[in-house]
């Protein structure tokens, strides 16, 4: 048997305004959030209790997910806060020091453990990678993926010997730099014995601190160089390329959700499309009881959420529309993505609502 943990704590600034109100693992792609996916997965590799670490919009987390009973295992949560003049108020403990705290209060870490944080899609082979990390007699396993030399600095680099044996670590070091090319993916397994090393009652962090810890103490902490799937969301761009890959149908388990109407084009139910005065270009999906009124124009890869309204006129191109976005008669939007309160294009560029000057001025140079 192995454990799950789910690192949810984190505030997911740099992905705002996404995450101005929903926590970064509840961000949506094809209409379900990106923890979803993970749930699945371990649930598909025998992962049955779940420990989930919240603090930022926590409820969010906890109302969506439940007991879990919905994919056939269990989850539990950790909130981490504290209580101030009458609010409860959101303080991480850091990964390492979230996962101390509820061994402190519970004990739930006392088998091999599979560490995920909430922010990223994989396929990895979760069976593999936990007989591997039991085959080496390890304490602690990180799962790194080959990344080209030139984009070393946007990763933690991971040093190991030629038996896998950790030696060190860089934290997005230069090209010229770089010791190595294998990338961290925020994937580890854990024996309860490395709970033990992380002091108590403070923050704590998995990369940065514990991590150097095993190194420093010689204990069996080890790399594994896996090929698999490993999409992170860390940032505005990163989500928009994602759901244009997810959209192509490039990504492993994600299928299109609704009924392929035509070639490249999924609807869901009670949809109102003017299809003989539209243009709809797939990869397209439509969600339930979308809206859209002829004279329109849709270009893929594009996601329309449920309850959104596209006026005459208006052109949609390779972009994301959250649930309930309005499209005003004649305007465009390029490459975005747009909810109710705000419109950011892929490189985190936002303008909200009532900023309507500027708003037009955007939609028409992007046109």
């Amino acid at each position: 048997m192995t454990k799950g943990m789910i690192l949810a704590a984190g505030q997911g600034t740099r992905v705002r305004p996404l995450t101005n109100d929903l926590p970064k693992p509840m961000v949506p792609i094809l209409g379900k959030p990106v923890m979803e996916y993970l749930i699945e997965h371990m649930a598909r590799h025998g992962v049955r209790q779940i420990m989930i670490n919240v603090a930022y919009h926590h409820h969010k987390i906890e109302e969506y997910f439940g007991d879990g009973s919905r994919w056939g295992v269990e989850i539990g949560y950790s909130f981490e806060g504290a209580l101030d003049h009458g609010d409860i108020l959101p303080r991480p403990r850091g990964s390492a020091g979230g996962m101390r705290h509820i061994q402190d209060f519970s004990g739930f870490f006392d088998e091999t453990t599979l560490v995920l944080c909430g922010d990223a899609l994989i396929d990895l082979d979760i069976g593999a990678a936990v007989r591997e990390h039991r085959s080496k007699a390890a304490v602690a396993s990180v799962v790194a993926l080959e990344v080209p030399r030139d984009q070393v600095q946007s990763y933690g680099m991971v040093v190991a010997d030629a038996s896998g044996r950790v030696q060190s670590f860089q934290e997005k070091p230069s090209p010229q730099e770089a010791r190595s090319t294998l990338a961290s993916t925020g994937i580890y397994l854990f024996e309860p014995s490395v709970l033990d090393l992380i002091p108590s009652g403070c923050n704590f962090d998995i990369g940065s601190q514990l991590f150097p810890m095993l190194v420093e103490k010689q204990l069996p902490f080890f790399l594994q160089n896996r090929f698999f799937n490993w999409i992170d969301i860390g940032r505005v761009s990163d989500y928009w390329w994602v759901l244009q890959r997810v959209l192509r149908g490039e990504v492993a388990h994600m299928n299109m959700p609704g009924r392929e109407v035509r070639p490249g084009v999924w609807i869901g139910l009670n949809t109102c499309i003017d299809w003989d005065h539209v243009t709809i270009e797939g990869p397209v999906y439509l969600g339930s009881s979308v809206k859209i009124e002829a004279g329109a124009n849709i270009i893929g890869p594009t996601w329309i959420g449920h309850g959104s309204h596209i006026r005459s006129g208006a052109t949609v191109r390779r972009s994301v529309l959250f649930e309930y976005t309005r499209i005003g008669a004649g305007m465009e939007f390029s490459e975005m993505i747009i909810s109710p309160d705000y419109c950011v294009d892929q490189n985190g560029h936002a303008v909200y609502r009532g900023d309507d000057s500027c708003l037009l001025r955007w939609s028409d140079a992007r046109a």
